[in-house]
């Protein structure tokens, strides 16, 4: 008999949804078979864990449950039906007293109780799974794998611009439907990890490109790395730490095919060893300008 799935996750009865799905984030991180090979104990409470969370997750499933409809499986529980159920307006039968306590099933089963649970046809539970990416194939896509606790492989396309939270529908990967139903779906939540450079907002990316003093007095060419793959940018004559440049089309994948941008910002940067050559120029320099013009004034 499975075990109550709200003991199972570790809330309350009237924990909310949120409160429910940070539960199970919580345990499956810290039970998930990658995470501790070897470990059948861990193996089998992912399981359990997985079993309460497709439940208690899902809010139709989570209000039959709790009203005696299904139980800790999700199997349907047999609902009584007695004589009065089936009286006509004004029979005897339709009082609290005499027949009224005794279960139709008991003395009809014969009849049609057999046959009911023949015709039982139901769809497949649905379950959930949780999926970390790199943050460069949540945005070009691709094909990853996932690795069941029975230890079976479950094979997920990763569409182009995948984002963090998004939720995956493999139709068909769920659990075995009941008399002939379809099965259920398997439902993948991505998890992006943050990059080191790149960083997302919406459909655009931002990046921080270092670029030499001679590159921002003089401008040129410069690589400037984007999700596809480095390209050239030609940075203006006197371009400034802080100033954005924009890369039209070289952000995240869209649906109807299109892309949003890339924003480079510049940041001047000096070289790590001190050069006796510049020290003597810009002291010959010596220009007049003062950044701090403004906040003096």
């Amino acid at each position: 008999m499975a075990a109550d799935p709200y003991t199972v996750l570790g809330v309350k009865r009237n924990a909310s949804q949120d409160d429910i799905q940070k539960a199970y984030r919580r345990l499956a991180k810290k039970l998930h078979p990658d995470l501790n090979p070897g470990n059948k104990q861990a193996e089998d409470q992912f399981k359990e864990v997985s079993a309460a969370y497709d439940l208690l997750g899902d809010a139709d499933k989570r209000a039959r449950y709790d009203r005696g409809e299904i139980d800790a499986s999700g199997t349907e529980r047999p609902q009584q039906r007695f004589y009065r159920d089936f009286a006509e307006g004004g029979s005897q039968y339709t009082s609290d007293a005499g027949f009224a306590d005794f279960a139709a099933d008991d003395i009809l089963s014969q009849f049609f109780g057999r046959e009911e649970r023949a015709n039982i046809r139901m769809r497949g539970s649905d379950v959930h799974y949780r999926l970390e990416l790199d943050l460069l194939d949540a945005i070009n896509g691709g094909k990853r794998q996932i690795t069941l606790p029975d230890g079976s492989i479950l094979d997920v396309n990763i569409p182009p611009g995948t984002s963090d939270g998004q939720v995956l529908r493999l139709r068909g990967k769920g659990r075995p439907g009941m008399g002939g139903g379809r099965p259920g779906d398997a439902l993948v939540e991505i998890e992006v990890r943050p990059h080191r450079i790149f960083t997302r907002k919406g459909d655009d990316i931002h990046v921080d490109l270092p670029i030499s003093l001679s590159e921002a007095v003089l401008g040129g060419k410069v690589r400037v790395p984007t999700p596809s793959g480095s390209v050239t940018m030609t940075l203006p004559k006197w371009s400034n730490t802080g100033t954005v440049l924009r890369l039209k089309g070289k952000g995240v994948p869209r649906i109807d095919g299109s892309k949003g941008d890339e924003f480079v910002t510049l940041k001047v940067m000096l070289p790590e060893k001190p050069d006796p050559e510049l020290e003597k120029f810009v002291t010959r320099w010596q220009g007049a300008y003062s950044p701090r013009q403004a906040m003096e004034a």
